[in-house]
């Protein structure tokens, strides 16, 4: 039996290159290797998006709840992979399958589960499954291909 790994956010920041008011994961835990991990994102009314979308009624925009699961899948692999202060950068290549289910909105805990669908250490290209939950349910599923430039 393997044990699962967690990142707080101080492992977190030392995996991403994101800052607020983009770094859209609050922690991560359950990480099985490259295999699959749980992100947590706890949502509040200060984050900047809100002032706008909308005012009066706080929605999360979906493509942040999308980037909040690719930032998940990031800080899977880099702590598998060892990535803390290595500035490893990923991209987005392709998003696929993207069904947005509940609206998100302050004081929701948005929990994301993220699998591996392709992807090896070593490994440039990923593909990543995911679903987001608030309180068990279904927010966002979405599959997504990602890079990863992995220092030398």
């Amino acid at each position: 039996m393997t044990e699962l790994l967690s990142a707080d956010i101080q492992l977190i920041q030392r995996i991403l290159p994101h800052r607020y008011p983009f770094l859209l994961v609050d922690k991560v835990e359950d990480i099985d290797g490259t295999q699959t991990a749980v992100g947590i994102k706890n949502v509040t009314m200060n984050e900047p998006h809100f002032q706008g979308h909308f005012p009066g009624l706080p929605i999360m925009p979906g493509v942040t709840i999308v980037e909040a699961m690719a930032q998940t899948a990031a800080v899977m692999v880099g702590t598998a992979l060892d990535m803390a202060d290595k500035e490893m950068k990923v991209y987005f290549m392709a998003i696929d399958k993207c069904k947005f289910r509940r609206k998100v909105g302050p004081g929701d805990v948005l929990k994301m589960n993220l699998t591996t669908v392709r992807g090896k250490p070593g490994g440039k290209v990923w593909k990543f499954s995911g679903v987001a939950t608030v309180e068990g349910e279904m927010a966002a599923e979405a599959e997504f291909t990602a890079m990863m430039d992995l220092p030398a």
